[in-house]
This record gives C-alpha cells, sequence and structure tokens, in this order.
C-alpha cells in the first residue's frame, strides 16, 4: 500500500498562503479543531509548499505574528512512498503528522491514516498485540488528587495513566483529555494561557491541548484537587495477549483512541500504543 492511498488528498486539506498571520492560523485552529495547518506560497497559477504550523509552534512563539518565522520545516513523503516507510519516518522523527510533497502539497499522512490501514487489512502486519505492547506502564492511584495526577502523566511523557484501585488491580484510566475537559485556564498571569491571542478561555486550553511534547502544562491553569477517581474512564477497551495487532488497530480507530491495556485475565500486563503498531510494521 502506497501513502497515496491513505493519506488525505490535497483538496481535502486546509492551507494558509504567505504573506499571513497567526490569525490565519488561529481561524482554522479554532474552528475546526486542526492540531496543525500546511503553509503554501502561490506563485501565478504555481503553488509552493512551504512548512507546517501547529499549535504548539503558537503556544511557543506568542509574540510572533509571521506566518513566515512561525511555520516549521518538518520531514515530508511522497504519493508512492509504501505506508512501511511512512510509519517508519513517523517513529524515527517523531512526528504524528507527514505532508505529502511532490514540488506541490499532495496531501497529508497521519498516524491515525496508517493505524486505519492496519485495521483494514491494507497493509500486513502479523504480530500479535503482546509482541507489540509496551510492558512499561503510566500507572496512578485512584485516590491520587488529579494534580498530582496531571504531573505524573507530564513526566513520564505520554498522554495516559492507569489508575490502580486498593489492591492494585486495574480500575480505570485517565487521559490528557480528562483533564483537559475540567481544566480551567487562570487569566490576568504572563504566559501560555493569555498567549494564544486572546481568545475565550475554552479555546485558549484548547490551544494548549494540541502541543505536541504530550503534556498538559499547568502554568496558567487551574486542575481540580479531587480524586482521580471522579475524572478516569472506569469502561476501559482492553485486549488480550491473543489478539492480533490488527484487532488493537481495529479497536483503536473504533473507540477513537490511543493506547489499549493490554490483559491477561484481570491482570495488567502493559499497553498497546497507536506508535506501537506503527513500530511493528
Amino acid at each position: 500500500m502506497h501513502v497515496a492511498d491513505a493519506m488525505t488528498p490535497r483538496e481535502d486539506v486546509v492551507t494558509v498562503e504567505l504573506p499571513g498571520t497567526r490569525d490565519d492560523v488561529l481561524e482554522y485552529l479554532q474552528e475546526r479543531g486542526f492540531s496543525s495547518v500546511p503553509v503554501v506560497k502561490r506563485d501565478e497559477d504555481r503553488e509552493e509548499y512551504r512548512g507546517l504550523i501547529s499549535r504548539e509552534d503558537l503556544i511557543e512563539h506568542p509574540d510572533e505574528d509571521q506566518l513566515a518565522v512561525l511555520m516549521n520545516d518538518v520531514p515530508t513523503t511522497t504519493r508512492d512512498t509504501s505506508v512501511e516507510d511512512v510509519a517508519r519516518l513517523m517513529v524515527e522523527e517523531g512526528y504524528r503528522r507527514i505532508p505529502v510533497v511532490d514540488g506541490e502539497l499532495e496531501g497529508i499522512v497521519t498516524v491515525t491514516d496508517v493505524v486505519r490501514a492496519i485495521a483494514r487489512g491494507e497493509v500486513e502486519c502479523d504480530a500479535t498485540a503482546d509482541e507489540v505492547a509496551t510492558s512499561d506502564v503510566n500507572t496512578t492511584w485512584v485516590e491520587t488528587p488529579l494534580t498530582v495526577a496531571e504531573r505524573e502523566i507530564y513526566y513520564a511523557n505520554v498522554p495516559y495513566a492507569v489508575a490502580l484501585g486498593e489492591e492494585g488491580g486495574m480500575a480505570g484510566i485517565l487521559t490528557e483529555v480528562d483533564i483537559i475537559e475540567v481544566a480551567r485556564v487562570v487569566e490576568g498571569e504572563d504566559g501560555t494561557g493569555d498567549s494564544v491571542a486572546g481568545q475565550e478561555d475554552d479555546w485558549m486550553w484548547e490551544g494548549i491541548q494540541g502541543v505536541g511534547n504530550r503534556y498538559v502544562p499547568t502554568r496558567n491553569v487551574e486542575i481540580p484537587v479531587e480524586p482521580v477517581s471522579e475524572f478516569m474512564s472506569t469502561e476501559m477497551v482492553t485486549v488480550s495477549k491473543r489478539k492480533s495487532a490488527k484487532e488493537a488497530a481495529q479497536a483503536m480507530i473504533t473507540e477513537d483512541i490511543e493506547q489499549i491495556p493490554l490483559v491477561g485475565g484481570d491482570q495488567l500486563l502493559g499497553i498497546v500504543r497507536d506508535i506501537d503498531l506503527l513500530e511493528a510494521l
């Protein structure tokens, strides 16, 4: 399978043009929920791809307004590249979205696109869930204050924490999304919250949500101190050792999640992340 078969084609990709300002990007990130937008330069009848701007770029450079300075040079791929090769590029370079470029922007391919291809059987991934799972699992206690659990997620550099009960068994899972839903931006302080261009509180926090470094910053953000048990998901999707990587991918696409606990009976054995599936390719 080639990138052309998995990517979002150019006609469906929203872009911003040079010259432009951060407000041009904010319009799409805010209203459409995108996490990044490709930048192009039009010259007569030709369109040239120039780079990518993400929420992280806007947050890290709050005082910069020009797209030419804000945009980031990320790896690109081509339509005829295999899905396996683009998966390798994502894993090695640490990018979850890769523009498809051949002189001009032809589309964009994401981690989710690759996982969907695995789920549909369009690329071969013969490994079992046990073989692709990560044995190092980030955990927390159900009675841990949410403020502490947020820091645990930050220092572990992952978007989740499996919550354990008093007997040490798996009781639920807490994700960045769960924290984001109850967090509140504090106004009137210097820092991340007000740097996204004076939008309302919900949008400022949404901007923080989408950064690529896999953490939820606490500066300028108020997080409830109630225990994890009040915010975690208890109805979890899990996968057993005998399930295939393809079945794990199918569950991720169906449930719109990025990780699934690996279990044996009632024991937590590891976790399967979407990036683990790409590594398996």
